[in-house]
């Protein structure tokens, strides 16, 4: 399908490249121009062989082409437990509340709770998940019938999934089809044997993959892990050997200089997730210190239990907004940064490197923001505008891959929500009578 984007203004998180008014074409699930309108006659004459006759052609009126945000950590099927198990310390609410209701979800269950999910997902403008949950199988199943594009990761721990489950996700659904790939990954340390952890860091000798792992998310985590092996989870861990092929932690609120250093020497990514870690108490990631050392981050909402909401725009404004309380600096974490962080670097944590800008040969994942709203006006600075007053009204449209997935407040992915509400409500009554 060939549709043209036009009368847009276009932030295409190009390096160097400012906000332009322009065109965006795709062809099938490629963008094939994206420029401003007087380039389109160089166009036509650099590629004469192109006949161009759009199946759709859509007016922007002015609004933001942007890239699609990309949720770099999330545990899509706990939708079943928002406002489930609210207000309580981490470890009670984990232990006593999640485990006992995720002992009893179906692969059919989390198929349908991860396409509540996706419908929260596309309206909200997010594109792609890193997605950590318990049946990796229906999970592939759910993004590639709703279309939306999901790198999932490995959640190997005492109690549920194996090293040997984790090698076959990795070996059948990297290349399954066009919407799903496979991470290597566990847990974490605190739930997680030392036996599995080698098995882990084996997996990621032998195939030379990064490896993704929830890493300090608390002070009492990194306490545990000194008691146990005299080291900060991320020294331990490094110690194993865990990290030569890169990969990244989810959470890293809790980390040392040293910490850092290995994080630098790994080349790894931190994935801040802080509305979690809002509402659990976890604390406050060092975000700036990050930046000063030249780590990478990306941001996640992590799990609908822990956070309740899966939105972006709330989780760029608490990155931006909690580091300078945090700093006592009202300069500190550029909201441009911010907003590189949940596009660009979220891409490439994911391995989702045609996915983080748009320009011409790029996949076409991308969103249209709504500018003629009173949030948005006037047109100051748009891209910090996003994160500062942004919402999800602002999302007119969310195309994965191409194709159109949500547009105004309709979706397209093959079924309705009412079917899919009508389904989360009667997995939520089972499991209800399940646990009296």
């Amino acid at each position: 399908m060939r549709i043209r984007f036009y009368n847009a203004r276009i932030l295409s998180m190009v390096d160097g490249q400012e906000i332009f008014e322009g065109e965006l074409w795709t062809n099938n699930d490629k963008i094939i121009y994206c420029d401003t309108t007087s380039q389109i006659d160089a166009y036509y004459k650099d590629n004469p062989e192109t006949m161009l006759v759009f199946d759709r052609e859509i007016d922007c009126k002015g609004n933001l082409i942007m890239p699609g945000f990309k949720n770099a950590h999330t545990h899509s099927a706990m939708t079943l437990l928002r406002s489930r198990a609210d207000d309580l310390p981490l470890a009670d609410w984990l232990n006593n509340q999640i485990f006992p209701v995720e002992a009893k979800l179906t692969a059919e269950d989390i198929y349908y709770l991860t396409k509540l999910a996706i419908l929260e997902y596309l309206d909200g403008g997010i594109t792609s998940m890193f997605d950590m949950y318990l049946t990796p199988e229906s999970i592939a199943d759910a993004c590639r019938d709703a279309g939306m594009r999901c790198v999932q990761v490995g959640a190997v721990n005492n109690f549920s999934q194996s090293v040997e489950l984790v090698e076959e996700c990795y070996n059948k659904l990297n290349g399954r089809d066009e919407y799903n790939s496979y991470i290597l990954g566990f847990h974490a340390e605190y739930t997680t044997s030392k036996e599995l952890l080698e098995r882990i860091a084996g997996l990621a000798h032998k195939y030379k993959a990064p490896v993704f792992t929830h890493i300090s998310e608390t002070a009492d985590e990194v306490e545990g892990c000194k008691e146990r092996y005299g080291m900060t989870p991320v020294q331990f861990l490094d110690s194993l050997g865990m990290f030569e092929y890169g990969g990244g932690g989810y959470h890293l609120v809790h980390t040392t200089k040293e910490d850092m250093e290995i994080l630098k020497k790994r080349g790894m990514y931190v994935v801040t997730n802080p509305g979690s870690n809002t509402k659990l108490a976890s604390g406050i990631a060092p975000i700036s210190d990050y930046m000063k050392m030249g780590i990478p981050i990306a941001i996640g909402t992590d799990g609908p239990a822990s956070n309740n909401c899966l939105n972006m725009f709330r989780e760029m404004f608490l990155v931006t907004g909690l580091a300078k309380l945090r700093d006592n600096d009202a300069s500190s974490v550029n909201a441009y940064e911010v907003l590189k962080m949940a596009t660009v670097n979220g891409a490439h944590a994911m391995g989702l490197n045609n996915c983080d800008v748009l320009e011409a040969g790029k996949t076409a994942d991308l969103i249209v923001i709504d500018l003629n709203q009173p949030n948005m006006q006037p047109l100051n600075n748009i891209a910090k505008n996003i994160v500062y007053s942004g919402s999800n009204s602002n999302v007119k449209l969310t195309m994965i891959g191409g194709i159109i997935r949500y547009e105004d407040g309709n979706y397209n992915i093959g079924v309705s929500p009412e079917e899919i509400y009508a389904k989360a409500e009667q997995i939520k009554d089972r499991i209800n009578k399940e646990m009296q």
